[in-house]
């Protein structure tokens, strides 16, 4: 197993559009010291939380998540800290239950996750959706080593940015 595993997706639409970007590794590696560091270091607008599955139930392996947009309001707060982290902590489980997670290294590793909720996004069910879809398909990407050199290499002057 790699020391750090990296993984991203980006699922939905509209202002619920859902973008994560992950690191996995072991909790004595680099990825270990990300997740103490990212937990550690709040900052007014950008919070590091862990994913819960509900308060008291966190996620394993423990997954730290963070904005990757200045939290703006309570609005946004509140979808960060609701249907976000559920989404987040909920993918993180499942992806054990389907073996795409080893369970028997569940807690020896951590995941650092970086959540991207549109300052006007309003629809939580949409949130909850795209990000537990993003999460799990970032954790299956990472651990499956995806792309590979050769699949970037063969797209990248075809390759279409969304937002670019």
């Amino acid at each position: 197993m790699a020391s750090i595993m990296v993984g991203e997706s980006l699922v939905g639409d509209g202002n619920e559009v859902a973008h994560i970007d992950l690191m996995i590794g072991r909790k004595d590696g680099p990825v270990g010291v990300a997740f103490a560091n990212r937990l550690a270091a709040q900052t007014a607008g950008h919070n590091g939380l862990l994913a819960v599955l509900e308060p008291n139930l966190p996620a394993k392996p423990d997954t730290v998540m963070f904005n990757k947009v200045t939290i703006k309001g309570a609005t946004q707060a509140v979808q960060m800290f609701g249907p976000a982290q559920m989404a987040v902590a909920k993918a993180v489980a499942d992806s054990v239950a389907a073996g795409v997670i080893p369970k028997k290294d569940a807690e020896d590793l951590c995941i650092v996750c970086g959540v991207f909720i549109h300052w006007e996004a309003k629809d939580t069910k949409k949130i909850f959706e795209y990000n537990y879809q993003a999460t799990k398909e970032s954790i299956a990407r990472a651990f499956a080593q995806k792309p590979t050199v050769d699949e970037v290499l063969a797209k990248k002057d075809k390759a279409k940015h969304p937002f670019a």
